[in-house]
């Protein structure tokens, strides 16, 4: 598992190549009520007049990026995240992981991404968390920093972005990135580590303009990216993945590349490696389709199988999208949970093709 692991991380930190120069770029003002943000183009002459750009490109605000740099960095995060820092010294540029409590619950979703100096040692990494829990990330942080040599720097100088492919039935399509001689790349250009069909992440300058950096992307606002997480399953932030109640297992964190189970020793290993080593997980988070919009309905509503027994959970939604702690028993019925107006709205499970298939849900 740990070779299959390695052939797909070391594909997603391979930069793209560069794509040709000469495309036309168009600004395209965000509607999200954001302050106005220079975004990527809407046409290309690289492909027909008319036909839609191949990637959507996504400013993600509410993502806060912080900046640990030290001799012992890698040391630190090993002890105190699900993954294994090692794989950022083997060459891949992106690792996903959690950071837990002591009773071994998820307490933040990161993503680490290696800065490396000339000389290739791994010396220090940005990583990404909710920016509702920046605060709380860094007091963290600073915990159990202790004596280490680790400093911890929010940086709010730089921008992250989200592109995900237009058809996400297809192979995701390496960011083309513009030729203009002189033109600064950006900071960090890589492949989301979770799963292929999140497209990759970029980081940039916040000075630098994303329009002049990319060609043949079109800007989308955060709830489109959001309903792409939600259409395909995929958690993140603490709306979906409440701190001190979700568990990495159900969470999905083996399928999303997440975890690693001969590490050693970080806070929180032990619920996880036992339900691990039992092979029994009973429920797992799963993409919803509701007959009703989830702001109609309570985060934490129960779900109820057509029996009347329970079900699950909803976690949080957009739209009629939505994802669900589901009891596995259940997880190809129909389901119920009850509107704000206590009418009765039916709720759809489904098992995502991206989860790894020699780890599929116990039947």
């Amino acid at each position: 598992m740990r070779a299959a692991l390695m052939v797909r991380v070391v594909r997603a930190g391979l930069l793209c190549r560069l794509s040709r120069a000469g495309a036309t770029l168009r600004w395209i003002s965000s509607s999200s009520g954001e302050p106005e943000k220079p975004a990527p183009p809407q046409s290309a002459a690289a492909r027909p007049h008319g036909a839609p750009a191949p990637l959507w490109c996504c400013r993600l605000a509410c993502r806060a990026l912080l900046h640990l740099h030290g001799a012992d960095t890698a040391a630190f995060l090993q002890g105190i995240i699900t993954n294994d820092m090692k794989l950022l010294e083997e060459d891949l540029q992106a690792l996903y992981a959690h950071m837990l409590n002591v009773q071994g619950r998820t307490l933040y979703d990161i993503i680490i991404y290696s800065l490396k100096e000339p000389s290739g040692d791994l010396s220090g990494v940005l990583l990404e968390c909710d920016s509702s829990v920046l605060d709380s990330m860094t007091r963290h942080l600073k915990v159990y920093k202790i004596r280490r040599k680790v400093t911890v720097t929010p940086r709010d100088d730089l921008s992250l972005w989200a592109l995900w492919p237009r058809n996400s039935s297809q192979d995701p399509p390496q960011p083309p990135l513009t030729t203009e001689e002189g033109r600064e790349k950006p900071l960090v250009l890589v492949q989301d580590p979770r799963t292929e069909l999140m497209g990759w992440r970029m980081i940039t300058k916040s000075t630098q303009n994303p329009a002049e950096l990319l060609t043949d992307c079109e800007h989308a606002d955060t709830e489109q990216y959001h309903r792409h997480r939600y259409t395909i399953g995929l958690p993140e932030g603490v709306r979906d993945l409440p701190p001190g109640e979700a568990l990495p297992l159900e969470s999905n964190l083996v399928f999303m590349n997440g975890i690693s189970f001969s590490k050693g020793c970080y806070i929180g290993q032990e619920l996880t490696a036992r339900t691990h080593h039992t092979g029994v997980v009973r429920k797992r988070l799963m993409p919803l389709s509701l007959s009703a919009p989830a702001e109609s309905l309570q985060a934490g509503g129960a779900l109820e199988s057509a029996g009347g027994k329970p079900a699950g959970k909803l976690r949080a939604g957009l739209g009629q999208l939505g994802l669900g702690l589901v009891r596995l028993a259940h997880a190809n019925e129909p389901l119920t949970l009850r509107s704000s107006t206590q009418t009765s709205v039916t709720a759809h499970a489904a098992e995502p093709e991206w989860w790894t298939k020699d780890s599929k849900i116990n039947k």
